[in-house]
Parts: C-alpha cells; sequence; structure tokens
C-alpha cells in the first residue's frame, strides 16, 4: 500500500471510530441526563467554570469559550493554580463542570470542599459515578467509550471529542431556548471571518 493510502486509511478508521462512539452516545446516556445539564447551565446566576486536567483541560477551555459565546459567561480555572488561590473567583452561585476520565484526579478532588463551602453546583464528567468526583455532583454526565483511536486505546482522542459533542449539543440547546440572537452574536464576535458574515458582508471561511 502506497504511503499516502496507508495514512488515508488511519485517518478514515479514526473518524469511523469516532462516528460508531458519537452514536453510542446518543443510546448510552439519557435524554434526562442531557435536560438536567442544560437546566443547571441554564439557571446558573454567577459564572460557569471549566476544569480539568491534561487533555480534559483542554476540553475544559474549548467548553468554556463556547458558553462563553452565546452570553452564558464561563471561564476556565488552572486545577494547579486554583489550590493557590484561584479557587477566590469561584463564587456562591456558580456552577463548576470537572472533568476526570476517573473522577480521582488530585487536583480537581482538592477542589471539591472549597466548591462545597461555597455552595457551588457540580457537574462531574467521568466515567465512574462512584469517584469521589461524582459523590460531591449534582449532576453526573457518564461519557464512557468503546475505544479510543490509537492502537494502544490510550490516547484521549475519541473521549475527548466526546466530551466536547455533549457540551457543544448543551450550547445549542442554550441558544435556541434561550432565544439567542444573531445582533447578540454579532456583538460579542466582532471579529474574522464570523464578524464580517455577521456584519453581513463576509463568506463562509
Amino acid at each position: 500500500m502506497k504511503t499516502a493510502e496507508r495514512r488515508w486509511k488511519i485517518a478514515r478508521d479514526v473518524w469511523a471510530n469516532a462516528a460508531k462512539e458519537l452514536d453510542r452516545l446518543g443510546e448510552e446516556i439519557s435524554a434526562w441526563t442531557f435536560s438536567r445539564c442544560v437546566d443547571l447551565l441554564a439557571g446558573c446566576r454567577g459564572r460557569i467554570v471549566a476544569s480539568g486536567c491534561g487533555t480534559s483541560a483542554m476540553a475544559a477551555r474549548k467548553i468554556a469559550h463556547s458558553l462563553s459565546c452565546i452570553e452564558r459567561p464561563a471561564y476556565y480555572l488552572n486545577p494547579s493554580d486554583a489550590a493557590h488561590g484561584a479557587l477566590g473567583a469561584v463564587q456562591p452561585g456558580d456552577v463548576a463542570i470537572l472533568i476526570s476520565k476517573g473522577g480521582a484526579t488530585a487536583e480537581l478532588v482538592a477542589m471539591l470542599p472549597a466548591l462545597a463551602a461555597k455552595e457551588v453546583t457540580v457537574i462531574a464528567v467521568t466515567e465512574d459515578p462512584d469517584s469521589a468526583l461524582a459523590r460531591a455532583a449534582a449532576l453526573i454526565v457518564p461519557i464512557a467509550i468503546e475505544r479510543e483511536a490509537d492502537e494502544f486505546n490510550m490516547l484521549a482522542t475519541t473521549s475527548t471529542m466526546m466530551i466536547v459533542a455533549w457540551f457543544d449539543a448543551v450550547c445549542i440547546a442554550l441558544m435556541r431556548e434561550g432565544g439567542f440572537t444573531r445582533a447578540q452574536f454579532a456583538t460579542i464576535h466582532p471579529g474574522g471571518a464570523v464578524g464580517a458574515r455577521l456584519r453581513g458582508g463576509g463568506h463562509d471561511g
């Protein structure tokens, strides 16, 4: 097999695996869980904080950015900084989205007493419903996959995509139910190709 063909097969296998897991996402997690997740974020009167370590941190950053883009004030909190005073940014009435595959990430678990004391609502995104993170949560989003994209089933690829896809869907639900308008989007997103399109003078891309 030629190099280009071999590499293209790798790409298609990765995408096929992701598509399979996306289908499972809609089957393995209940509609109630999704609806409750939307309710908790829609009802937040403070800010939404997203946090995680490693690749989960990248997913948390994406979630926080997407929520901010639809006028749901959100930010990423570095778990290491949290233990050194950054937890002061989290206040009563906030909602915390904590992402940990095993639910036992030490830096996130260390945040739990302060979050409880501040009466912050916790949404735990974890595979383990019996973990410390899950036990402290008002809602567990049990995103679990059968297989990552790599041959060792180790690299956080497909699992990260599932988390992002879940909260992408949550954001769309919040937009539609909250009556989010094009005018609002134009106000907060004046830059780049998207800004140009919103102003009516740009093209896709």
